[in-house]
């Protein structure tokens, strides 16, 4: 199942005067969402998604149109009525509001970050726990993650917004059960590492647990974000007719 956190206020945006939130705002003659929830055409025929919302009608009727645009049949809505402590919490409420089984497989992405081009990797990254998707890069604001030694792909460390690497990740987030999730932010909320809750630092509960957990290395230039006012500008500016 992929689940797509929505239930943020996407408060820099107001702030910078728009009056929408940034997922139905206009991008090339389609929504931010459409851009996002498109990075996973070449599996919308055989895949779930989970959509979690603010509370409200505006934002679930947005939501089953676009998805009737894209073609998504398969799909459900979560509306959560107070804010949340992070995105590994909007994530858990998704999840209880669904009532998923712990075997479910779960694949945590950004409604603010376009992949063009997607597929999930193949039975290397498949056999574990749990991996992250990464692009070379730096700065604070990211996640990152701390390869091991050697060829495998293995992390053995992540970080939020705490520069161990130059593995940067893209939002991209996947468990191989959504038990291990939760039994991980339990382990989160009983020893928090940063202020909120985030997705990345999870995975150094399953790392110290035993669980192998890896990571997948893209171009940098295959990924794109828009979640800040600038950055969406800079795509409108982009795209713009000559």
């Amino acid at each position: 199942m992929i689940v797509i956190p929505m239930a943020g206020r996407s408060q820099r945006f107001f702030d910078a005067g728009y009056r929408q939130p940034k997922y139905m705002l206009d991008l090339s003659g389609r929504s931010v969402f459409a851009h996002a929830v498109e990075s996973f055409r070449g599996v919308f025929d055989r895949t779930r998604f989970l959509f979690i919302l603010p509370e409200g009608e505006r934002a679930a009727e947005f939501v089953r149109a676009e998805c009737a645009t894209l073609g998504i049949g398969d799909f459900a809505l979560v509306s959560l009525s107070r804010p949340t402590a992070g995105q590994a919490e909007t994530v858990e409420l998704g999840l209880d509001g669904l009532s998923a089984p712990d075997e479910t497989p779960l694949t945590i992405f950004n409604i603010d970050t376009f992949r063009p081009g997607f597929s999930f990797p193949g039975p290397l990254l498949d056999d574990m726990a749990g991996w992250l998707e990464v692009f070379r890069g730096e700065g604070a604001n990211w996640s990152y993650v701390r390869p091991g030694p050697g060829p495998a792909p293995l992390a053995l460390e992540t970080a939020e917004k705490r520069p161990i690497s130059d593995l940067c990740c893209t939002g991209l987030y996947h468990f191989a059960r959504s038990g291990d999730f939760r039994m991980a932010l339990r382990a989160e909320r009983a020893d928090p590492q940063a202020a909120e809750l985030y997705v990345a630092p999870l995975y150094n509960h399953l790392i110290q647990a035993g669980a192998r957990i890896g990571y997948r290395e893209i171009p940098r230039d295959e990924v794109i974000f828009c979640g800040t006012p600038a950055e969406y500008e800079g795509l409108l500016a982009l795209n713009a007719p000559a």
